[in-house]
């Protein structure tokens, strides 16, 4: 029916009428009290300019408004000029406001257009990541068979050679082919760490993740040491708190001689447990503490190849810690070694339950094997 239309667009439109009717009211206001100047005229182009920055009305729409509001405020200022009840100098004013609304109209259409460039190009980014994040893990997945297989026949030849030569260029072979392992295996723990269902979050006890650590990593020759052990438990992934607390040590390993002091700690800070690797060597430079997490960012002074070697391994835990809704940082001075601090949330009491058992080396096979 025309009536419930027209409703409809009453309903809809109730604030562009309302403001009409507003205009229409100053406008009598101009005619009927000369007295009030220009006040009822300002009031019609501010209440323009403030309708038009809710509503964003198209170009055209924008356009034929003003001209309107122009045409109605001018016409009759030009009457009262005409008149005699108003000064020529007031005339002015009409193009001049005109022109002031036309000029914002401009800038607001191309501060839209520029936010809806940004727009696209987020999103473009943000598909390019995906992209990016997907080819990492097909590339991993399928060197992996290739290099188990490269790698199987290398060990064969470097085995059944009887001639030295044959057999120290296999274990170079082999040497490298570890590493180009390690590399696919860490490439993808971080394609996988920007998927949103890549941790299984359970309730872990600090003190037996640090204590899990030190047993995987007592073998090797260095002076180790445990202080300050909580007995909180975290919010986490175990299996991947383990990875990240691997390539801390993994990284003090690297850069510590066999004589060097590592030391594992775990302490309550407010809402989140702090799980921290000290090692006694040769530090980083200030410039360089917030570069060091970065993918494929490395080091070269007193850097070693035989652990790892590829910038990925703080990578991996600076991803894990944010993956968890947590942080790393470091405290470092030159020459007298450096702290690595690895922060969780604590876990809600009410969701504590008995922690897990220690995770088998396998989990963790990825970061050194």
């Amino acid at each position: 029916m025309p009536g419930s239309r027209v409703l409809r667009w009453a309903h809809a439109s109730w604030v562009d009428i309302a403001w009409v009717t507003f205009i229409g009211l100053n406008l009598l206001a101009m005619q009927l009290v000369p007295a009030w100047q220009t006040v009822p005229f300002l009031i019609i182009w501010l209440t323009l300019t403030a309708t038009y920055g809710f509503r964003l009305w198209r170009l055209g729409s924008a356009l034929l408004t003003a001209a309107a509001v122009t045409l109605a405020t001018g016409g009759l200022v030009l009457w009262q000029v005409l008149t005699g009840k108003q000064d020529g100098d007031y005339l002015a004013e009409v193009p001049l406001l005109a022109m002031m609304f036309v000029i914002m109209v401009w800038h607001s259409r191309r501060r839209v257009a520029a936010m809806e460039e940004m727009s696209r190009v987020s999103e473009h980014n943000l598909l390019l990541l995906e992209r990016q994040r997907q080819f990492l893990q097909d590339v991993s997945h399928e060197l992996g068979t290739p290099i188990a297989i490269a790698l199987g026949h290398a060990e064969l030849i470097e085995r059944a050679a009887t001639d030295q030569a044959i057999a120290a260029d296999a274990r170079v072979a082999v040497d490298e082919l570890l590493r180009l392992r390690r590399l696919t295996s860490r490439l993808l723990l971080l394609a996988a760490m920007d998927s949103p269902d890549s941790l299984r979050l359970d309730s872990a006890s600090a003190e037996e993740l640090m204590a899990d650590t030190l047993h995987r990593w007592s073998h090797v020759p260095r002076k180790w040491s445990v202080s300050d052990l909580t007995d909180a438990r975290v919010q986490a992934d175990g299996d991947r708190i383990a990875m990240a607390l691997d390539a801390l040590v993994e990284n003090a390993v690297d850069h510590t001689d066999q004589d060097g002091q590592i030391e594992l700690s775990a302490r309550r800070d407010g809402d989140d447990v702090v799980l921290a690797v000290s090692d006694t060597g040769p530090g980083i430079p200030a410039a360089d503490a917030e570069r060091i997490f970065n993918r494929f960012s490395r080091l070269d002074a007193g850097r070693s190849r035989t652990v790892g070697g590829f910038g990925l391994g703080l990578a991996i835990v600076k991803a894990i810690a944010e993956a968890h809704h947590g942080s790393v940082r470091v405290r470092s001075t030159a020459g007298q070694g450096s702290t690595f601090e690895l922060r969780l949330p604590v876990a809600p009491l009410a969701g504590a339950i008995p922690a897990p058992g220690a995770q088998p080396a396998a989990h963790v096979d990825a970061l050194h094997c």
